[in-house]
C-alpha cells in the first residue's frame, strides 16, 4: 500500500488514545503489525507526558500521522496542523473538523476549505469525512490524495452503517487509497471493510478500549488481512436462488 511517497506493509492504523498504560500501548502497537500511529496534538500536550511520550512512540519505529482532533473551525485545524508539523516533522496530517457534537461527524465543508489551504501549504492530508461522492471528489480536487471515509461515529463500535456507500466509493474512486476511519468495534468489522475493496482500517477504540488491548490488536491485525485477501480472490456474487454443489447428472437411480 503506498499513501503519498511512502510504501507500507501493514494495512491497519492505529490510534494511541485511551490505553490503560504506556506499556499496554507498546506492546498493542507490536502486536498489530502497525507501520503508521495517529497521535492527537492536544491530547499528547494536554497528557503531560510531552517528550517521554514521543519518544516512546519514536521506539516502536512507526510512522507518526498527528491529527487535529477537537478541532471545529478552519483556523483551528490549519494552527493545529502547523503545531503538529513543527513538533513531529512530518508533512502528512489526519484532518479533523468536527460540525456536529454529538455524532462527531465532519463539518464538510470547513473540511474542504481547510484540506485545500493545507495541500498548497505543502501538506499531504488525509481527511477525515464522510462517504459523499461529491465531498470525496471536492477533497480530491483540494488536493488529497487518499481519502478516510467513516464507518461509523467516532468511538461508536457499531461498524460499518454504510457499506453500499462505501462500495460505491470504491467504485468511483479505483485509483485513490481508501482508508476506512472510525466506528470499528470488532475485528468482522475491519475485516468487512477490507472485503469492500478498502485498502486499510484506521482504529483505536476498538483495541484501546478491549478486555485485552494486545490480543484485539493482534485479532485486528489477522482481520485486516484476512478481509484483504477475500477481496482480492474476488468472492462470488450472493444469489437470490440455491445453486446445487453436487452435480445432479451422474447421480445413481435406486430402482
Amino acid at each position: 500500500m503506498r499513501l503519498y511517497d511512502v510504501d507500507l506493509s501493514s494495512r491497519l492504523l492505529l490510534g494511541t488514545a485511551q490505553y490503560p498504560s504506556p506499556q499496554v500501548l507498546t506492546d498493542a502497537v507490536q502486536a498489530s503489525g502497525s507501520e503508521v500511529l495517529t497521535v492527537s496534538l492536544r491530547r499528547e500536550t494536554a497528557a503531560g507526558s510531552g517528550a517521554g511520550f514521543w519518544d516512546m512512540l519514536r521506539q516502536t519505529g512507526a510512522r507518526i500521522l498527528p491529527n487535529t482532533a477537537g478541532c471545529h473551525t478552519v483556523q483551528d485545524a490549519v494552527t493545529t496542523a502547523q503545531m503538529a508539523r513543527e513538533i513531529f516533522d512530518t508533512p502528512w496530517i489526519k484532518l479533523e473538523v468536527i460540525g456536529h457534537g454529538d455524532t462527531l461527524q465532519p463539518d464538510v465543508f470547513a473540511l474542504v476549505e481547510t484540506a485545500r489551504i493545507l495541500s498548497e501549504d505543502g501538506f499531504q492530508v488525509f481527511p477525515y469525512t464522510t462517504e459523499d461522492l461529491v465531498v470525496a471528489e471536492r477533497l480530491v480536487e483540494a488536493g488529497c490524495e487518499v481519502l478516510m471515509p467513516w464507518g461509523a461515529p467516532i468511538g461508536s463500535g457499531q461498524g460499518l452503517r454504510n457499506p453500499d456507500g462505501l462500495r460505491a466509493m470504491r467504485a468511483h474512486f479505483p485509483e485513490v487509497p481508501l482508508i476506512v476511519d472510525a466506528g470499528i468495534g470488532r475485528p468482522s468489522d475491519a475485516a468487512e471493510a477490507m472485503e469492500l475493496g478498502m485498502d486499510a482500517v484506521l482504529l483505536n477504540t476498538a483495541v484501546a478500549k478491549a478486555g485485552d488491548p494486545v490480543a484485539m490488536a493482534r485479532a485486528m491485525d489477522l482481520a485486516i488481512r484476512a478481509g484483504r485477501a477475500g477481496f482480492e480472490a474476488q468472492p462470488m456474487e450472493p444469489r437470490d436462488m440455491a445453486v446445487p454443489s453436487t452435480p445432479v447428472l451422474g447421480l445413481a437411480e435406486l430402482m
